[in-house]
């Protein structure tokens, strides 16, 4: 599970680059201008995150518990809040914006877990 949380950490983080290098040079709209720069700038935050949370499941059984719930909306969060508006901007799709507020549920169930994670921890 943590080499997809990786995984997943790392494709968030190259996408949120290139996400924020073309909201700021190559997009005509700015309403694409946006949807790219919210995407990029949650996509890396959360990028981030997931990384500290693999790190907080080291030495752990990252399958049980808070820290596999942290991790597991953390990865689903940024696949579909981010990966939703990505492709919003990029194919303007409307009903790509229905799935935005799914990615945005997992995120918060993410830091939600990560909380439950600090107050169980010992």
């Amino acid at each position: 599970m943590i080499r997809l949380w990786l995984a997943i950490a790392g494709l968030g983080g190259v996408t949120s680059v290139i996400a924020g290098a073309l909201a700021a040079h190559a997009a005509e709209d700015p309403k694409t201008a946006e949807l790219l720069h919210t995407g990029a700038f949650y996509g890396m935050v959360h990028a981030a995150t997931l990384i500290a949370v693999i790190a907080l499941a080291q030495g752990r059984e990252p399958r049980r518990g808070a820290a596999f719930f942290a991790g597991t909306f953390f990865a689903l969060g940024i696949v579909l809040f981010s990966g939703s508006l990505f492709a919003l901007a990029g194919s303007g799709v409307r009903w790509l914006g229905w799935v935005t507020p799914f990615g945005g549920a997992a995120l918060i169930l993410g830091w939600l877990s990560l909380a439950i994670l600090a107050l169980r921890r010992r």
